[in-house]
């Protein structure tokens, strides 16, 4: 049982010492596209932008378009 132990507490290290570009958790710190347009005031939109709007990015992992005002 303590070889076990010691065993998961080795990994454990090992694991927690990888970059953050590392393995399968490359996505955890970063943003969704569509929190980034709500962040910069914007609006997600499947259909073109409003008059007197700018698209200042896409939404929706590139489905729509971020309008700003």
């Amino acid at each position: 049982m303590r070889v076990l132990r010691l065993l998961l507490l080795a990994l454990g290290l090992l694991l927690s010492q990888l970059g953050p570009g590392a393995g399968q958790l490359t996505a955890l710190g970063q943003r969704s596209d569509s929190y980034i347009c709500a962040r910069k005031g914007g609006t997600c939109n499947l259909s073109p932008c409003p008059l007197y709007n700018r698209i200042e990015g896409t939404c929706y992992r590139g489905k729509a378009k971020c309008c700003i005002r």
